[in-house]
């Protein structure tokens, strides 16, 4: 049930003793001048203000997170974060959950000021920022612009000086301190004819009312003590506007409870450096927070209000420098295995990964050292496995499976990536990386949009240097399947035609192929380019062989024929590579 909560006056003077505080978990002061301006004419002018939403904490608990004080004088270059607070005495406090900006913006406008760059001026300039505070012109009464019936305005201190018949500025922060009757006194000591001093008594005694006299606060609160209820309806609250998620909120409370590290500041870095690895990922700072939880062995991985507690958010700054490490060796690793942002399709697969050269304290060493070559191997083989199951591994209980891996990793990967107990773990949460029939029948015919495609290639012709940006190529060129070019070669059935365009696109007309390779290929037919590539017949016929090419039509009229034998052979290796369980 929604309460009265007094006046403005006494909601700013619970601010100012500490009573009313911001969590950790709220956004930083974002309105502009002319937004506090409108809420002042709007208070004037007797529109509804607006409910608040209160979370009421106990002293017992307010040691458990870390609380921020409302925002008083902002500056645009040096003050836009509010200031940690350190609180003293055993009182209960109120947090405010839903209207941090207004109150912020009363804040300001009744107890402080707002400096912004003056047009024309250098950032780094000290006279650049002018302190500015908010003035109402008591002879204005009426229609502004905008819909506005005040003139409120924030004004430098020379600004305001500059008074005239129909200017008479008021410093509106001297209606909290100051009797209401002493000001009026003084409009009689200015030539103001008797019009002008009525509406200038006038528009001061309403803005007196306005903020001491009028129950303009109603507000709903909260006593819950868990901070995952709490969450839950900050999220609900404020969803009209940017999209808050669960891990907005608790990266928030990270950063709150990181003592020497900016928290966002590192974070949001770390996303863009793996992000410009290779050919380029898409990671999230949601994936970067998992991996924190991970990679110290924090609960059970998942975004829990009890897995980011004091204690877990100092372990994970202690070992941020070797997991960013960690990090950015596995992404490495994914790009030396041919992988990007398009083609992972699962960017929690990174993080049993980071996790395992984590734990061994591997370093760059790790990507072209011959002594863990056959681990590397290893690691891709069952990543690509990982990433071609239509079962979804990555999909459904992710939070579960990554705590089984991590502990498997944790107690037999001391010397290798441990395959066997990883697989038989996968297999007995329903996870299994082995393949069935109707599952290969599927694969074989991805087409070539598929986010899979690349893997599955990569798996079966895994000769490449996949750093050296690979790419999935049609072997009979996609541009001469079109109604025209199948027609001039003697194709006329329409249904033939609609199947062999989409043949084209299928895995058994599809390759890898070296960028630059891929520039030279263009329209050639397959018979053609492979002689002009490889014009020793003995090394063109081992070539083929080696991407299961048993025979080279020499016209596009020998391409169903062509596309089948290759699929069939495609399929022989599917079952020899997917069925035979990974040790």
């Amino acid at each position: 049930m929604y309460q009265a909560g007094g006046t403005i006056k006494d909601l700013l003077t619970k601010v100012e003793q500490h009573d009313y505080i911001l969590p950790a978990i709220q956004r930083e002061f974002v309105w502009k001048p002319e937004q506090i301006c409108q809420l002042f004419d709007s208070l004037l002018q007797g529109y509804p203000f607006g409910t608040f939403l209160f979370w009421k904490i106990k002293s017992t608990h307010q040691r458990e997170y870390q609380f921020y004080d409302f925002m008083r004088h902002y500056h645009q270059r040096d003050r836009v974060h509010c200031e940690k607070l350190e609180l003293i005495g055993e009182q209960d406090r109120v947090a405010v959950l839903d209207g941090q900006q207004r109150m912020t913006a009363l804040n300001i406008g009744l107890r402080g000021s707002y400096s912004w760059k003056t047009q024309g001026k250098w950032w780094s300039s000290p006279d650049a920022f002018i302190e500015r505070r908010l003035y109402l012109n008591l002879l204005v009464a009426g229609e502004v612009e905008g819909g506005a019936r005040y003139d409120f305005r924030f004004l430098s201190e020379e600004e305001a000086a500059r008074q005239d018949h129909e200017h008479h500025w008021f410093l509106v922060s001297r209606i909290m301190v100051t009797d209401i009757d002493e000001l009026t006194d003084e409009l009689d000591e200015i030539e103001l004819d008797k019009e002008s001093r009525k509406l200038a008594r006038n528009t001061l005694r309403l803005l007196h009312r306005t903020i001491h006299d009028q129950d303009k606060i109603s507000y709903y609160e909260e006593s819950e003590q868990s901070l995952e209820k709490v969450l839950n309806i900050f999220i609900r609250m404020n969803s009209g506007g940017t999209a808050l998620s669960y891990s907005d909120l608790l990266l928030s409370i990270a950063v709150a409870q990181w003592s020497k590290l900016d928290a966002r500041e590192e974070i949001h870095k770390l996303v863009d450096e793996l992000n410009q690895i290779g050919d380029g990922f898409s990671f999230s700072k949601d994936l970067v927070l998992k991996a924190g939880l991970m990679l110290c062995d924090i609960g059970s991985v998942g975004f829990k209000v009890e897995n980011f507690s004091k204690e877990n958010m100092a372990k994970l700054e202690e070992n941020w420098e070797p997991i960013r490490k960690a990090l950015q060796l596995a992404v490495n690793l994914l790009a030396s295995f041919g992988f990007n942002g398009y083609n992972l399709g699962a960017d929690s697969a990174l993080l049993p990964i980071a996790y395992y050269l984590f734990r061994r304290e591997l370093g760059d060493s790790y990507l072209t050292r011959s002594e863990y070559a056959a681990d590397r191997q290893d690691l891709r083989g069952w990543l690509i496995r990982s990433v071609l199951k239509q079962s979804g591994i990555w999909g459904s209980g992710l939070d579960t499976l990554l705590t089984t891996l991590r502990s498997k990793i944790k107690e037999h990967g001391q010397h290798g990536f441990p395959l066997t107990e990883i697989n038989t773990a996968m297999t007995e949460r329903g996870k299994s990386l082995r393949f069935e029939e109707e599952e290969l029948q599927t694969l074989v015919e991805l087409d070539y949009g598929n986010r899979r495609t690349f893997a599955l290639l990569s798996l079966l012709f895994p000769g490449h240097d996949f750093s050296r940006h690979f790419h999935v190529d049609h072997i009979f060129p996609k541009g001469r399947f079109t109604r025209a070019q199948l027609k001039k070669a003697g194709i006329s059935d329409e249904g033939q035609i609609d199947e062999w365009c989409q043949m084209a696109n299928c895995l058994p007309n599809l390759q890898l192929l070296e960028g630059s390779l891929n520039n030279e290929k263009r329209e050639k037919l397959p018979h053609e380019w492979y002689a002009m590539m490889w014009p020793d017949p003995a090394a063109r016929a081992n070539h083929l062989q080696l991407q299961a090419i048993n025979t080279l039509p020499e016209s596009l009229l020998g391409f169903a024929e062509f596309y089948q034998e290759r699929r069939e052979t495609l399929l022989g290796r599917l079952r020899h590579v997917l069925q035979t369980p990974q040790v």
